[in-house]
């Protein structure tokens, strides 16, 4: 008999596969006395050879899948795996004090990252701790003979397990081999979401017992489209999703078709599908998607995935090829919004009781301008190239917006003055993410070319709600009555001003919530890629016309969420 588990839908499409969990396993280990330390020596040289050639292969997977730069820290792990003055000292301990290996090497490596830690004045050499650590649980794994899960030594068919999954192990993702993603932690717009609707797998999160659940190796069922998944199906029951996973690969394919179409309604309203993107890595979907722009670039993701401070260089290479690759389509680029969950052990930020209304995004790059300043030279140079905006994330007041708006104003008149060719029409725009943005919109609508409304973090902190707790995911309401007001109010303060609205949170690609937006005049939808073509084929077969009282009807005739839900699908099935 099959297994269910039930969670969110966060990613389309069926997977069925082999499950692999991705687990570590328990690395304890007792200390004892050893009557032959040179029997533990060659052990431990075993387990070193053995971590060496793993390494290697992750290496060579992690150069083919990712790029050079990201492969790096593996040459790094293969230098302290082989360093001579390390091993001694684990050698001497096995001899000295009569221990078993994983003794000697759990107590060396403790020795190596204090050190490292206790080096304040130096970041680089204090991340190499966690580097020690990395190495010694793979040394341990050897020596114990419980292996490590590994994602980039994936190389046939399976459906991640996982408690949860950090920015590293989705960076890992080989879309050939992994059929779906299955997570105990997360909501719709936590990463391990977000990035595999961006990498188009299969994914449903929050189930918070998938991995206790589930055994490796069992045959998983992954239903991205409804939030479930069944471990060890029986035969009727494959077959039936078989069927489904059919199904939905046809009407993919009917999608497909309007990639070259322009984006209106039944009724003939024009309107704008952009796609939000991590790195130029992506840019290739969003092409295959027909998105006409990119209405979110997570410039953050150029941090997260370097073990320093990426240069000015770096980033103008990035900021480049996204805007040459879209050829004259538009292009906004946020700037770093590090902060909440998404930690950069290298800037070491602060340890806060509320991390998510904290020190993050633009209060970061106030404080640290020379962060800022290198970026927004790098983005003020990209603007030569094609059609940029630069967006400034998590802006509460007035005051933080025009000191943004002085910094850049400064870069841009420094890179002129210094004959460096610069866009004529670079646009500055904000995201309307906290409640206060939102309802003094009047005010920043005079000051800004553009506004995009972030609703993953406006939601969270409209009902105070952890977007990636799962125990607090019913608040999680992008239907909500009071929400879809001050949606409303936003972009009715905008256009009064002639400021144009865009969101891309991942209600602008929400099905039920579209033809709202659509009601409330929204310029701009910026979704994630996989997103676009569903929701052309949706707009396409709605009437614009009537939208309008459709959101007025759930804005004031609605109380909860359930109601608007029924108000749309009810003209959704009038409309056909």
């Amino acid at each position: 008999m099959s297994t269910k588990i039930t969670g969110i839908a966060a990613s389309d499409g069926i997977g069925i596969a082999k499950a692999y969990t991705l687990v570590d396993p328990d690395l304890s280990f007792e200390k004892t006395t050893v009557t032959d330390p040179q029997a533990e020596i060659d052990r431990l040289a075993a387990a070193r050879k053995v971590t060496v050639t793993e390494l290697e292969e992750i290496k060579a997977k992690a150069l083919e899948n990712l790029g050079p730069k990201e492969a790096e820290v593996f040459d790094a792990h293969l230098a302290m795996v082989n360093d001579p003055d390390f091993i001694k000292q684990v050698e001497d301990e096995i001899t000295q004090k009569s221990c078993n290996a994983e003794t000697a090497q759990q107590d060396v490596a403790d020795q190596f990252s204090a050190m490292l830690e206790a080096m304040t004045d130096n970041a680089y050499m204090q991340e190499r701790a966690a580097d020690v650590r990395d190495v010694t649980k793979r040394v341990l794994s050897h020596l114990l003979n419980r292996p490590l899960p590994n994602l980039a030594l994936v190389d046939s068919p399976v459906v991640v397990v996982s408690h949860d999954l950090t920015p590293s192990d989705t960076a890992q993702l080989d879309r050939q081999f992994v059929k779906g993603i299955l997570v105990d932690l997360g909501g719709r717009t936590s990463h391990s979401a977000i990035m595999s609707r961006t990498l188009e797998i299969p994914a449903v999160v929050g189930t918070e017992n998938a991995t206790t659940s589930i055994q490796d190796g069992q045959t998983v069922i992954l239903d991205g489209l409804h939030g479930v998944a069944l471990a060890a199906p029986d035969d009727t029951e494959l077959a039936d999703y078989q069927q489904q996973a059919s199904d939905f690969a046809e009407q993919k394919a009917l999608w497909e078709k309007l990639k070259d179409e322009p984006t209106v309604s039944k009724d003939g309203q024009s309107f704008m599908l952009a796609a939000n993107i991590g790195t130029p890595a992506d840019l290739p979907a969003v092409l295959k998607s027909g998105a006409e722009g990119i209405g979110l670039f997570r410039s953050e993701f150029l941090y997260m995935d370097s073990d320093q401070l990426p240069s000015e260089e770096t980033q103008f290479a990035a900021y480049k090829a996204a805007v040459e690759q879209m050829d004259g389509k538009p292009v906004v680029i946020r700037t770093m919004d590090i902060g909440g969950d998404k930690d950069l052990p290298y800037m070491q930020l602060p340890k806060e009781m509320n991390p998510f209304l904290g020190y993050r995004a633009i209060r970061i790059s106030l404080k640290r301008q020379d962060i800022f300043r290198t970026q927004l030279r790098a983005l003020i140079r990209a603007s030569a190239f094609g059609d940029l905006g630069i967006m400034f994330p998590m802006i509460a007041t007035l005051e933080e917006l025009r000191q943004a708006k002085t910094i850049f104003n400064e870069e841009k008149a420094k890179l002129v003055a210094a004959g460096v060719k610069v866009g004529e029409t670079i646009k500055l725009g904000m995201m309307i993410e906290i409640p206060n943005a939102a309802i003094f919109a009047d005010h920043f609508a005079k000051e800004v070319d553009f506004f995009s409304i972030g609703t993953n973090d406006l939601i969270q902190y409209t009902f105070a709600a952890d977007r990636g707790n799962e125990r607090v995911s019913y608040l999680y309401q992008p239907y909500h009555p009071s929400l879809l007001g001050l949606i409303n109010h936003v972009i009715k303060a905008a256009h009064r001003h002639g400021t144009s609205v865009a969101m891309c949170g991942e209600m602008a690609g929400d099905q039920t919530a579209v033809p709202l937006l659509m009601g409330m005049g929204l310029d701009e939808f910026s979704m994630s890629a996989t997103s676009v073509l569903k929701t052309r084929n949706l707009m396409k077969h709605l009437d614009a016309s009537t939208l309008s009282d459709l959101a007025e009807a759930a804005i004031n005739d609605c109380e909860t969420s359930d109601q608007v839900k029924a108000l749309v699908e009810k003209l959704k099935t009038s409309q056909g």
